[in-house]
């Protein structure tokens, strides 16, 4: 038999490599709109401990995670260099990144979820704290980017976190063993996610131009 390491061990190497993949990807963004290095690192920050801080913030979580352990600020805002080193690669790596950001999402959300469950809120809002710690640091990125939130497309994102969420802390309230249901919902929202790439999978659009009451 396999000895499986704790939940917290699992969450916690993640949120590392999450870390690090949101502050990357974030980069790409801010080198689209020509930012100067300054710029990179501070929205590879923002991206990267966004979602977590505003959970924090609403869950009265305190000290904040990054305040508690510099050293995840010091990640994001290094971690961007790396992909201003590899700037010249970026355009062969496209698929590599898509998955980092997928990774962020996912880890994030479980985090988010565990982290709102040690509290002991009700289960509703556990998940809606994993949507919060994945999504928010996408959605202040794309503004400070002046680009429509990846949130409120069509594309399947937002949807991603909350399935995610909803097996995590269905898993939790069931008493689940936390090594496999940690793996269980990354496997799920991972997979989902990057199939929801490949094959293109969208959310209903809401189309109204006001032509039709012409």
């Amino acid at each position: 038999m396999w000895n499986l390491p704790p939940a917290d061990s699992v969450l916690h190497l993640l949120s590392w490599l999450a870390l690090a993949a949101q502050a990357m990807t974030a980069a790409l963004a801010a080198g689209r709109r020509s930012m100067d290095w300054m710029g990179v690192c501070l929205l590879g920050a923002i991206t990267a401990l966004g979602g977590g801080t505003l959970r924090d913030v609403l869950l009265g979580h305190y000290p904040l995670a990054w305040v508690e352990r510099p050293s995840l600020l010091l990640l994001t805002v290094l971690a961007p260099f790396v992909t201003i080193a590899m700037a010249r690669l970026v355009h062969r790596l496209t698929m590599a990144f898509l998955v980092l950001d997928a990774i962020g999402l996912v880890v994030f959300t479980i985090a988010g979820c565990d982290i709102a469950w040690q509290m002991n809120v009700p289960i509703g809002i556990v998940i809606v704290a994993g949507m919060i710690t994945g999504c928010a640091g996408g959605v202040l990125r794309d503004i400070l980017c002046n680009d429509v939130p990846l949130l409120f497309r069509a594309e399947l994102y937002a949807s991603v976190s909350l399935l995610t969420g909803l097996l995590y802390a269905g898993g939790l309230s069931l008493g689940l063993a936390g090594g496999i249901l940690t793996a269980l919902s990354f496997a799920f929202g991972l997979a989902f996610r990057l199939l929801a790439i490949r094959y293109k999978w969208n959310m209903p659009r809401f189309v109204f131009t006001g032509e039709e009451q012409r």
